[in-house]
């Protein structure tokens, strides 16, 4: 068994690109995967000079990776309405999730899904809310789950970061995988796009 570790924040771009393959590295025999929160935009209220930039990036992540962006989220993004990005409240929603049955990467699609494709409004708890609702969660034991998942989320956060370190990795998203005695990060970017590819990278690494 290869155990790999995904490093990601839930609004990061690139990983909601990335969607396709880590569903393929989780569902390939032989790995076991590790996902590690890295909590990339504590609650930001996003200037208008910043979004056109957002978009650009969304574009080439669009063009890239073949990741569906909704037209919803992009009026918001370009509009004068207050937009507020919050990688910490999306995390804990993550943590409350796993940790109710939800498999990672499931709960991590949703978020991805709801804020990029359906744009959720994920600062709000509401939102995080209406988003265990269509899980089919408990609504009570979510409600009492989010209400205590701070100290979850620095603890979380703190490993985390303490891993990169370790690793000597940087920005997100980052594979990297133990195999035998050696760490080896896997080239996810070089696969944007290319399921095929990815898979056949997969199987002769193991």
């Amino acid at each position: 068994m290869v155990k790999v570790h995904y490093f990601f924040d839930p609004l990061c771009g690139w990983c909601y690109g990335a969607t396709p393959l880590i569903d393929v590295l989780v569902n390939t025999t032989g790995f076991e995967v590790a996902f590690h929160p890295g909590g990339m935009i504590p609650r930001l209220p996003i200037e208008p000079a910043f979004r056109q930039h957002i978009l650009q990036a969304d574009d080439r992540i669009a063009s890239e990776t073949h990741m569906p962006f909704g037209q919803v989220y992009k009026d918001r993004v370009l509009s004068k309405d207050e937009l507020i990005l919050d990688s910490y409240l999306t995390t804990r929603a993550f943590l409350v999730g796993v940790d109710m049955g939800i498999a990672p990467h499931v709960m991590l699609k949703s978020i991805q899904q709801a804020h990029y494709v359906n744009c959720a409004k994920l600062d709000e708890i509401a939102a995080l809310r209406n988003l265990a609702m269509s899980l089919a969660l408990d609504l009570n034991e979510w409600d009492c789950g989010i209400e205590l998942s701070e100290p979850k989320l620095y603890q979380a956060l703190e490993a985390s970061h303490t891993l990169m370190k370790e690793y000597e990795i940087s920005g997100y998203p980052s594979v990297i995988a133990e195999i035998g005695d050696e760490l080896k990060r896997l080239p996810i970017s070089a696969y944007y796009g290319n399921v095929p590819g990815w898979e056949a990278y997969l199987k002769q690494l193991k």
